[in-house]
């Protein structure tokens, strides 16, 4: 009976060691330690704040935005709402970029990227987030612009 218990044991513990938070790494095609673009896939709402400092748009600025990550380097933008020193700016849904992921040397958990909008003029945000990939700290990298919010992640 001991040994028969014992090598129950054994089995659920060697199936725990290939099962992560999401599923076994190979059902989802990634390793469950490193970061790609696939670590980025569903719907998140963008919150930040800052302030543009030259420009149509100078003076304190906020944004909430949805950002669809389809998991292949690509991102739809499905809603926003954009309020520049004060003054609400009309974004049409429909907005398209591509975004990057990269591991953090020495990987540690973490991974980073660049999200880049497709129309002219557009921000382009450095990314931070961990392995699973629910939150995502955004800081805009553009010149003249100092904004940084969190994205968090709504839906698959």
């Amino acid at each position: 009976m001991r040994t028969r218990q014992t090598a129950l044991l054994l089995g659920l513990a060697a199936t725990a060691l290939f099962i992560t938070v999401d599923g076994p790494a190979w059902a989802h095609g990634r390793d469950r330690h490193a970061c790609s673009v696939a670590r980025l896939d569903g719907l998140y709402v963008f919150a930040a704040t800052g302030v543009v400092t030259s420009g149509p748009f100078a003076g304190p600025t906020a944004i909430v935005e949805l950002i669809r990550f389809n998991g292949d380097g690509a991102v739809s933008v499905p809603g926003v709402t954009l309020s520049a020193n004060g003054t609400i700016v009309p974004i049409p849904p429909g907005g398209t970029g591509t975004y990057t992921v990269t591991d953090v040397v020495p990987p540690d958990g973490a991974c980073t990227g660049t999200l880049t909008f497709d129309s002219p003029g557009a921000p382009t945000l450095a990314l931070y987030f961990p392995l699973k990939a629910d939150t995502i700290w955004m800081i805009q990298t553009n010149e003249g612009s100092v904004l940084q919010g969190t994205a968090t992640k709504l839906a698959r």
